[in-house]
């Protein structure tokens, strides 16, 4: 969305006005800036009221301020709660193979007094299972018109745990997220990273040299796995696909 924001400047002026362009570009990254942490305090205000004082949340992968310009999307939920005075538990999922939720998820809500519990990746059903956890809640790196979802690889199976398990999902996401030129998440390209991800992690060698290795960084979510969508916007519950009260650029 920002790298578009930077196109349209450019496309304005000739390549000779450099100065001119430098200073457009500056001024329009402090503007976004600016809109992503008012986006970020929004969603944080309105998915607050989804999360009851006592309540469990298990995540996945980093969605704080480490990754936007605010108090982030889905830990800006869960800290804008905590911050109004509910008492929260934060169940973060390590987030394989690149380990964002061990490394990054459980640093930011330490570093803000919010409890938190790190497990494996596969034992989110198990902690689910024993009522645990009662919301799951994740950011989204892309969403379609009819609401599927592309996030972190792993994102999918937590959603589906938590269907299993009667929990409700949430995904929170700004306007800039939603791509309504695609109908469906199957239109979404999945880039499919290096094997060494897997077999390498961090230099050290925990497989076979030469085992084939599938290692896609996002999965897809279908929107009937969403039990609503926390944006800037408001509140979104099913059925998907009629945003007319999400601002578009």
């Amino acid at each position: 969305f920002a790298i578009e924001q930077m196109k349209e400047i450019l496309n304005r002026y000739d390549s000779s006005d450099a100065t001119q362009i430098k200073q457009e570009f500056l001024a329009e990254a402090d503007r976004l800036y600016h809109e992503d942490a008012d986006l970020c305090r929004r969603i944080g205000e309105f998915g607050a009221e989804l999360i009851k004082d006592g309540a469990s949340v298990i995540t996945h992968c980093n969605t704080g301020m480490l990754v936007t310009a605010g108090i982030g999307t889905a830990l800006g939920v869960i800290f804008t709660a905590v911050a109004q005075g509910k008492k929260i538990h934060v169940y973060a999922d390590e987030t394989r193979p690149l380990l964002q939720g061990a490394r990054l998820t459980t640093w930011e809500c330490m570093n803000r007094g919010v409890p938190v519990t790190l497990i494996c990746d596969g034992a989110a059903a198990d902690v689910l299972r024993r009522g645990k956890a009662n919301c799951g809640i994740v950011g989204a790196d892309r969403i379609a018109a009819n609401g599927d979802v592309a996030n972190k690889i792993g994102t999918y199976s937590l959603a589906v745990n938590c269907r299993a398990h009667n929990v409700p999902f949430y995904v929170a996401a700004p306007y800039s997220t939603f791509d309504f030129s695609i109908n469906s998440g199957d239109e979404i390209p999945i880039e499919e990273r290096s094997s060494a991800e897997v077999t390498k992690p961090f230099g050290v060698i925990i497989a076979p040299e030469g085992i084939p290795v599938f290692n896609p960084a996002f999965d897809l979510t279908p929107a009937e796995f969403v039990t609503a969508f926390i944006t800037d916007a408001g509140i979104f519950r099913p059925p998907y696909g009629k945003w007319e009260n999400l601002k578009t650029p």
